[in-house]
Order: C-alpha cells, then structure tokens, then sequence
C-alpha cells in the first residue's frame, strides 16, 4: 500500500534529521573543549553526511524498491583549530596560545534549524498520512 510506504520514508527522513540534530548538539556542547595537554587538539566539529539508500522492503512485490535517506557518514570537520592567547591555560603551547574547536555557534544554529524544518515536513507528511489511513478504516466501517 503506498500510504504504508510514505509512512516509512518519512520515519527514515525523521531519523536522519534527528542524528544530525544530534550532531549539532554534541558540537555546541563542547564548542569550549580544549585540549588537557599543552598543545593537544580540542574538540574537532563532526559532521553529518546523507545518502540515498535504496529500501527493497518498500517495493511492490516483486517491483524495484524506493529511496530514502539515511546517514550515510558523521565525520569530522578539516582544517585549522583557531587559537587564543591565554599562558595560564593548562593546554597553552610554549607561546602562551590554546587551541579552540573549530565549531562555529552561528553556522550550528543554522544546522539545528534546518534539520528542525526537515524533521518538521517529515512529520507533518507521517500525521496527514496517518489521517488518511484513519479515514479510509473509518470509511470502511
């Protein structure tokens, strides 16, 4: 039944933006986690890599399957840590400058909201569906 597989798209779309809301919220925890060593790496940002995936479970019969999204990959954000001067920091280097996570408030904020208006559509598809297949039971009846 299609309304069975719009159900099932939609929760793998809501897991998917879940995961990265998850992400987004690792990385804002520990946007001041600094190395414990002198010189040591802080906090590297991870980020959330999707994928299509093709679902076989939701094809009809013996026809193809469908797509959906799925996390394909959290990795880690490249580049160069910024610093900051401040000798009496345990994990300053010899200069007296601290490594700082490469995690930018602002472009994190941007994430969480469009991972909140992804998982937002996902849902609002899965509650119209649901009431569809309410009616058509009700019809039934």
């Amino acid at each position: 039944m299609d309304l069975d597989r719009a159900l099932r798209i939609s929760a793998a779309g809501m897991a998917a933006q879940s995961t990265r809301l998850r992400v987004v919220a690792e990385n804002l925890a520990n946007r001041d986690s600094t190395g414990e060593s002198a010189g040591a790496d802080p906090y590297r940002r991870r980020t959330v890599s999707f994928a299509n995936r093709l679902d076989h479970a939701l094809g009809s019969g013996s026809g193809p399957g469908t797509e959906t999204v799925a996390v394909s990959r959290i990795g880690t954000a490249p580049g160069d840590f910024p610093t900051r001067f401040d000798p009496a920091h345990p994990a300053a280097d010899a200069r007296g400058y601290v490594k700082t996570p490469n995690v930018d408030s602002v472009v994190e904020v941007m994430d969480m909201r469009e991972a909140q208006r992804g998982y937002s559509a996902n849902l609002s598809v899965l509650e119209t569906t649901r009431g569809m297949l309410t009616r058509a039971i009700e019809a039934l009846r």
